[in-house]
């Protein structure tokens, strides 16, 4: 849909110019931004999950499938290696030793605080980086990063690395999507688990083969099919790996979410993981 509308108005620029102005969806077609139809709840053209309560909501859930808790502050000191090959995964988000992300959060932050306690470790965590060594870190590197996680600082650097490579980057994209605050999270929940990466098992590789079989919002599809489709592609790319064969995070979290019609994540809201019932009422 949106190639043939480009191949027209290279073909066509008189009637581009008259499509500019009457085609839905077109920019300045009379659905410009802050226009009704693109506000209010959920929607892309508002805060969506930006919003202060939305990303608490978001960090509630995420707590809930990756550390068993809606006290999601409470992760900031969290450390084990969970035997999915990635090393240690630490902190409120499950950096990883072997992912690249760890090494960049302690190097950002020994670069403001130099002499925090887990800098003795840079030289070992760029030796594993990329595998799921601990050659250097044991046995003190986890009483480091649990001691470390009481500075306030470090939890600020945490959040900082958090939506810098995960929040920020998510929400941006599933508003260039077309998505509003559920497919906002569908999103950051993706890019938590798979990672960022470009790969057909990265959160941008999840998503190039869910827009291969529908359209996004953006590009005139249906928000509901085409958040169905992206966590069909999930939740069998978790079976595949043997860290993440329970997919309640997907089917009775977000897939309920999205089934009861709540694109805008709105409370009260109720969901299971690993059989446990959360629920956020405010």
């Amino acid at each position: 849909m949106k190639r043939a509308r480009l191949l027209l108005l290279a073909v066509l620029p008189l009637v581009a110019v008259a499509l500019y102005f009457v085609v839905p969806g077109l920019p300045g077609s009379g659905e410009a931004a802050g226009s009704p139809g693109r506000q209010g709840a959920g929607r892309p053209g508002g805060a969506g999950l930006a919003a202060p309560d939305k990303k608490e909501l978001a960090q509630e859930i995420v707590a809930s499938a990756e550390n068993s808790t809606l006290d999601w502050r409470s992760a900031y000191g969290y450390i084990q290696d969970i035997g999915d090959g990635q090393g240690y995964t630490a902190g409120l988000i499950g950096f990883c030793t072997g992912t690249h992300d760890l090494l960049v959060l302690v190097e950002r932050y020994t670069k403001d605080h130099p002499d925090n306690g887990l800098a003795r470790y840079l030289p070992a965590l760029r030796g594993v980086d990329g595998t799921d060594s601990h050659e250097g870190l044991d046995p003190g590197f986890p009483a480091a990063w649990r001691a470390e996680a009481a500075v306030a600082a470090f939890r600020k650097a945490q959040d900082a690395e958090r939506d810098r490579v995960y929040f920020d980057p998510a929400v941006r994209r599933a508003k260039l999507d077309g998505l509003g605050t559920l497919g906002q999270f569908v999103y950051y929940d993706a890019m938590v688990m798979h990672g960022p990466g470009t790969g057909p098992d990265s959160f941008y590789g999840l998503r190039r083969r869910a827009m291969a079989q529908a359209d996004t919002p953006a590009e005139g599809g249906s928000e509901k099919s085409y958040l169905d489709i992206f966590l069909d592609i999930r939740r069998t790319t978790m079976k595949s790996e043997s860290a993440h064969h329970d997919t309640t995070r997907v089917d009775t979290a977000q897939r309920k979410f999205l089934y009861d019609g709540n694109l805008g994540l709105d409370t009260p809201l109720e969901w299971k993981v690993y059989g446990e019932t959360y629920r956020v009422a405010r």
